[in-house]
């Protein structure tokens, strides 16, 4: 089956965050792709050593989250958002999920099933793409 997962992980030195010493360790300081990369590539590793396929990663950088968001007692509202494409089984799939919840950076996720039929996902590329020229209008 293929999976979409969409994360945003947490931005250190987020004003409106009320945070322990402690919880300042697990933050991702602006500028660094280093925790950001860690994550993404723990949940690959665990899709490549049950078997799976990782199509692609796509980074889409820092944004401003639709509102703020509470997770692990500090508020935040900038995420570093990033997206992997991933060939899985439906375990290996719940296992992603535990790990990522488990992890003190993560703000939120989301793994979307985008088909399980080969005739549905034989054409879909690793490549994701985030389209910001387009209006309302034309999806109409």
């Amino acid at each position: 089956m293929l999976y979409e997962l969409i994360a945003i992980v947490c931005e250190f030195g987020n004003p409106f965050s009320v945070l322990c010493e402690c919880a300042k360790f697990f933050q991702v300081r602006p500028g660094s792709l280093h925790e950001v990369r860690d994550i993404a590539r723990n949940a690959g590793l665990q899709v490549l050593r049950s078997g799976g396929v990782i199509r692609g990663y796509n980074n889409w950088g820092t944004f401003k989250l639709p509102k703020p968001t509470t997770k692990h007692q500090a508020r935040y509202t900038e995420g570093h958002h990033f997206i992997m494409r991933f060939d899985a089984s439906g375990p290996v799939q719940m296992s992603v999920r535990r790990t990522l919840g488990l992890d003190p950076r993560m703000i939120r996720f989301s793994v979307v099933k985008v088909g399980d039929k080969l005739e549905e996902i034989k054409d879909v590329e690793g490549k994701i793409e985030w389209n910001k020229t387009r209006n309302i209008s034309e999806s109409i």
